[in-house]
């Protein structure tokens, strides 16, 4: 058996050295094998005599527990028909378990205490006209007996009414954007096509612009030229083409 090279400075006591040597050697802590551990740890203790430690004791006294454990195991079972008797081992696991509980628990309370030490915190700097102010309306007073609950139902309540009055079929629809033309710009548009021209036809007046408000704009235009006596209408035959006349 190969001696276990580990110092004392390592361990807090004899459960956490067991603890190790389970571990160390991927025993399973519920069916640990008693007569291994037991001539580990041993070996381990005789080393810290050798080193003249003085605090030995919690060591000792669990060298007697193992060795205790040892001798029941490698009794023979007494042949009985009454109820078997507890494993000699049940008290040492629930002792590794509860302090191998603890002992990790440590461990995660000394890594938020190291997280803690990183953490900063800024000093307060309210200025004293606001840190002294006082609401003149006290929010209690003004809400009563509401609680948030009832706000929430309020709110829904709200909600809903918005919501059935949305059109289905019209909230489907785009948004219709204003196209910015005006009568004025488009007669002196019509005046500029009939400059040095006696006449001009309708049909490729309106052909200029695209699409229905540039239509209804250009009708609008020449109508406000008819009546000003800046332009005359005319129509040769029966639905012939429409033709403007300058009389500028």
């Amino acid at each position: 058996m190969s001696s276990v090279d580990v110092k004392i400075e390592a361990f807090e006591g004899p459960l956490d050295l067991l603890l190790h040597l389970i571990d160390k050697n991927k025993f399973n802590i519920f069916d640990i094998p008693i007569v291994e551990i037991t001539e580990q740890y041993m070996e381990y203790l005789d080393k810290l005599t050798a080193e003249g430690v003085d605090k030995l004791s919690d060591f000792l006294v669990m060298a007697a527990t193992l060795i205790s454990i040892k001798a029941k195991m490698l009794l023979p079972e007494p042949e009985s028909e009454e109820e078997d008797e507890e494993d000699p081992r049940a008290e040492l696991v629930r002792a590794l378990l509860e302090y191998k509980m603890y002992k990790y628990a440590s461990i995660e309370l000394r890594d938020m205490e190291l997280d803690a030490e990183k953490t900063l915190y800024k000093h307060e700097t309210i200025p004293s006209e606001i840190k002294n102010m006082k609401e003149d309306i006290d929010p209690a007073d003004v809400i009563g007996d509401t609680t948030i609950v009832l706000l929430n139902e309020i709110f829904l309540q709200i909600m809903k009414r918005e919501n059935d009055k949305i059109d289905p079929v019209r909230s489907k629809f785009g948004n219709i954007t204003k196209e910015e033309i005006r009568v004025e710009d488009r007669m002196a548009e019509i005046r500029g096509s009939l400059k040095g021209l006696k006449s001009i036809n309708f049909r490729t007046l309106l052909s200029e612009k695209r699409g229905k408000l540039n239509i209804i704009v250009s009708f609008l235009a020449v109508l406000e030229l008819i009546k000003s006596g800046a332009v005359s209408v005319r129509q040769d035959e029966l639905f012939g083409d429409i033709m403007l006349d300058s009389l500028e």
